[in-house]
This record gives C-alpha cells, structure tokens and sequence, in this order.
C-alpha cells in the first residue's frame, strides 16, 4: 500500500489515539477501520482532486462569458435609452 494512501493514513491516526497499556486489539480491528472509513467516505459523495479542477475550470469559462454577456446587455440597454429620448 502506498505511504500516501489518505485512507490507511487515517486508520494508523486512529489507532494511535487508542490506550496503549489496555489489551489488545482484536485481529483484523485495522482492516475494520478502514472499512468503516472507505464506507463513510463513500457515502460523503466526495471528488477527486483532478475532478473538482475541472469543474472549476467550466465554472470560471462560464463566469467569464456571463459577464460578456451583461456588459453587452448593459450597452445594448444604454443605447435604447438613447434612442427612446
């Protein structure tokens, strides 16, 4: 498993918050972990990182031609007002 894995990352911080001197943990209590943590991220309906970049890409060219469109609505408004005096 690779030393960058977010989700075993979380499991080893968790089971370093348990008592040291209590008994033992049960066989297979990291692999529980890590289930309950891939579960609850799962349901959390998260992104990769790659795909909230893109969506913040098609965001900023959206933002980007809505403002061209209300400085043109803008002109074209000034000059009906021109026009009806």
């Amino acid at each position: 498993m690779a030393a960058d894995d977010p989700i075993r990352n979380l499991t080893d911080q968790i089971r370093d918050l348990l008592p040291r001197g209590g008994p033992s943990l049960p066989p297979g209590f990291q692999d529980n972990i890590r289930a309950i943590v891939q579960g609850m991220l799962a349901r959390s309906e998260l992104v990769t990182r790659e795909e909230f970049e893109a969506q913040r890409a098609v965001l900023q060219r959206t933002r980007g031609k809505l403002e061209a469109l209300e400085r043109s609505v803008a002109r074209l408004e000034a000059g009906n007002e021109r026009s009806v005096e």
